[in-house]
């Protein structure tokens, strides 16, 4: 296996991997905390959470084996050369796990919070099974030949098509409510933030190796950054310019005054009879 070539790049490759890590695991937090505090998942897309576990949990699975396997990083080594280096770090494997777990936290608040009238829609159940199936067919068609990165790529390459879709579902519920209230632009920002510092880790081990193996050999990884830094750019878009103006009428309306006609009413009795010496 390669090695570093420069400790400056080395040393950068490890700062933006526990950097995006780290944002990427905070990112989680926001929308948890939102929801605990409003008692209340209303807003939050339940497709969204589906989607996002089942593709969370392949990538978890793509990353532990090519980090943890012997055998599948010799498949690997094979097919791009013994000079190359293994396109999953640590901080890619933390980052996987831990965001199964929040996942589910987030699924368990669905459960038990309001829900309003929101549920699971019959596309998001259909398209974890299809996804489900052929996860079970490709494994399947990988233990006779033992061809585990074969079957790691159609994981990764299924991880990657349920990037695009999970976010849909959300971008069209904001567009539909014209609203982005139960939602965390929090999450959004810390999200965005993750991507461009994976992104710039890939690219700073290429630069080092002077290869760009390094994205061809992790075409999911490379994909996961540039489809996040889309879908977030627009939901800031959504949030700041799109919508923006509905979340201060909400505001201004929460703190409205009342009038002069409105306190007189109230301080006035109950009774239809105008008041009299004895009720004043």
């Amino acid at each position: 296996m390669a090695s570093w070539n420069s400790i400056p790049l080395e040393f950068t490759y490890e700062f933006l991997g526990w950097f995006g890590f780290s944002v990427w695991s905070i990112s989680f937090y926001p929308q948890v905390f939102l929801n605990y505090r409003r008692k209340s998942v209303v807003g939050l897309n339940f497709d969204f959470v589906l989607l996002n576990l089942t593709k969370h949990s392949s990538y978890l699975i793509y990353n532990a084996s090519i980090y943890f396997s012997p055998t599948v990083q010799k498949q690997y080594f094979e097919q791009f050369g013994d000079g190359e280096m293994i396109p999953v770090a640590a901080n890619d494997v933390a980052f996987s796990a831990h965001a199964v777990l929040l996942t589910l936290v987030t699924a368990f608040q669905i459960f038990i919070y309001d829900r309003g009238t929101q549920k699971l829609s019959r596309v998001a159940i259909g398209i974890v099974s299809v996804v489900l199936l052929t996860d079970a067919v490709c494994f399947a068609l990988a233990v006779p030949t033992h061809s585990w990165l074969r079957f790691l790529y159609n994981l990764n390459t299924l991880q990657v098509f349920l990037t695009v879709v999970k976010y849909i579902p959300q971008a069209i519920m904001n567009f539909k409510r014209k609203s982005t209230d139960g939602f965390s632009i929090t999450n959004i920002l810390l999200d965005l933030s993750g991507a461009i510092a994976s992104y710039g880790q890939m690219l700073v081990q290429s630069i080092d190796q002077g290869s760009w193996n390094n994205f061809y050999g992790n075409i999911g990884k490379l994909m996961l950054s540039l489809i996040t830094v889309f879908f977030d750019s627009l939901f800031i878009t959504q949030h700041f310019v799109l919508y923006a103006a509905a979340k201060k009428t909400c505001k201004a309306e929460a703190f409205v005054v009342p009038d002069e006609d409105d306190i007189k009413q109230h301080l006035l009795p109950c009774s239809d009879e105008p008041p009299t010496a004895d009720n004043v």
